[in-house]
């Protein structure tokens, strides 16, 4: 009787994955990861702009994306754990009107100060969307279609982060900078409506059942996360007595975590979670791929425009292709690794990446735009394959009460990656060109400096596909 009862569950999943109120599910779903990933790449095409218009240096301009870059990765994987006590659903539609709101404030800010603040807010609104988005996918759509599905999240977030210069360019030139934050309120207002209308009411267990919320563990992990992210970040690559106490500090905050959520009765993060070689690995990975991933972005523009001779139009474009290949490639990424398994399409994907990292560093700058072009594809594609299928072999794998921290411990490892990655790798491309300013490089040592920073690029992704075999030969004997 039991199988009959499995066998009539699964004929009913599959039923529901074909109705229409689970695909406009997935579209607000869809349009969250947008929003939240259009958040931070919309803002810096504005960034000149915003200086002149507030009468700011470019450092205090700055600051308009890395107080979105800090809310979200402090309060990521809070807001997961806080929306798996007290329900995903709830504290989405809580995330996303948060979001709206703030967009509006940022267009309406009169003063620099004000603006920054409106950012935090915003992205506290992005954390959310960000850690319940992947969260929801669980409840929305069966087991077995959710690769598909965050393949589908993946591609969105691509579109965000390629849509965002190109859009945030026309609408700065055709009606000022207020309507790079002004265009996100319609959008805001769409996905909660359509989040409202038709994602799954939260199914939460008796308040006697329900583990409380670790305000201590938050506050720890949120200082620690802030110390380490702006240790990373001010200074623009210069690592000064600053930096070295931020990161101390940060050091410092791990330990103090750690001892507060052994002590917990409810942690933030359980500390057993770790044993389970799958996360251990699945954060890992994540956090090296996205440091690799960093360096086409920061050492990008460089090469294109110093050793290449590119001009201002011709390098946004080149960039561009970048996302708008991860763009094609999340949903596709999603069925392989629904047809063959996400550890083998995770494996896959770091392969691609590899090749294409080795490639970047063995490319002659003789080849021009497209010896670069290539590689760089390769390298997004493998991106695609890899985040998709690292995520679908974390998240199907877990108990539904433990969603929303999970998926924001994800998304940590990402920020962490991309904050690490603009320091440290952006700090290898300085000292391999041999120059004091890069800006003022001759070609050749800019084209050195690629050279190198992708050769230790692909080191890191050597790390990361040994991780991902030990994890496989672990697993072997459970399956």
């Amino acid at each position: 009787m039991k199988p009959i009862t499995s066998g009539l569950n699964e004929a009913v999943a599959a039923t529901a994955q074909r109705t229409p109120s689970v695909r406009w599910a997935l579209a607000s779903l869809s349009l969250s990861m947008l929003l939240s990933s259009l958040g931070t790449s919309i803002a810096n095409v504005g960034l000149p702009t915003l200086a002149q218009a507030y009468d700011a240096s470019f450092q205090q301009a700055q600051w308009i994306v890395l107080a979105y870059l800090l809310a979200i990765t402090t309060l990521i994987v809070s807001v997961g754990r806080l929306g798996d006590i007290i329900g995903r659903r709830r504290l989405l539609l809580a995330g996303i009107f948060v979001y709206t709101l703030a967009s509006a404030l940022c267009g309406l800010a009169p003063t620099l100060g004000l603006l920054v603040v409106a950012r935090v807010l915003q992205g506290l609104g992005a954390a959310t969307m960000m850690a319940l988005t992947m969260a929801c996918v669980g409840e929305t759509v069966p087991k077995a279609r959710t690769a598909s599905a965050m393949g589908l999240l993946g591609t969105m977030s691509a579109i965000g982060t390629a849509l965002g210069p190109s859009l945030g360019g026309v609408l700065i030139a055709g009606f000022g900078w207020q309507a790079v934050f002004f265009i996100t309120v319609p959008l805001g207002i769409l996905t909660l409506l359509l989040a409202r209308r038709y994602l799954p009411v939260d199914r939460l267990e008796p308040k006697t059942a329900r583990a409380g919320f670790d305000p201590l563990g938050t506050l720890l992990l949120a200082l620690t996360l802030a110390a380490y992210a702006l240790a990373m970040t001010l200074g623009r690559g210069h690592f000064g007595p600053l930096n070295m106490a931020l990161l101390l500090a940060a050091g410092l905050g791990v330990g103090l975590f750690v001892l507060a959520e052994a002590k917990a009765r409810s942690p933030l993060i359980r500390l057993a979670m770790f044993r389970d070689p799958v996360l251990g690995a699945s954060l890992a990975m994540s956090a090296l791929v996205s440091t690799v991933m960093m360096a086409t972005l920061v050492v990008g523009p460089f090469y294109l425009a110093h050793a290449l001779g590119l001009d201002a139009a011709r390098v946004g474009l080149a960039l561009s292709v970048g996302p708008f290949a991860a763009a094609l490639a999340g949903v596709p990424a999603g069925r392989l690794a629904d047809r063959f398994g996400a550890r083998h399409v995770t494996v896959g994907g770091l392969i691609a990446v590899a090749a294409g990292c080795l490639m970047l560093a063995l490319i002659p700058e003789t080849l021009g735009i497209c010896g670069y072009i290539a590689p760089i594809v390769i390298v997004t594609l493998g991106y695609a394959l890899f985040q998709t299928a690292n995520n679908t072999a974390v998240m199907t794998e877990i108990r539904p009460e433990q969603r929303g921290v999970i998926a924001g411990m994800l998304n940590l490892s990402r920020n962490l990656g991309l904050i690490t990655g603009a320091s440290a790798l952006g700090a290898v491309f300085v000292f391999a060109s041999a120059t004091a300013d890069i800006t003022t490089a001759p070609p050749e040592s800019v084209a050195s400096g690629m050279r190198i920073t992708f050769a230790v690029a692909l080191v890191l992704i050597a790390i990361a596909l040994a991780i991902a075999a030990l994890t496989g030969k672990r697993r072997e004997p459970l399956s």
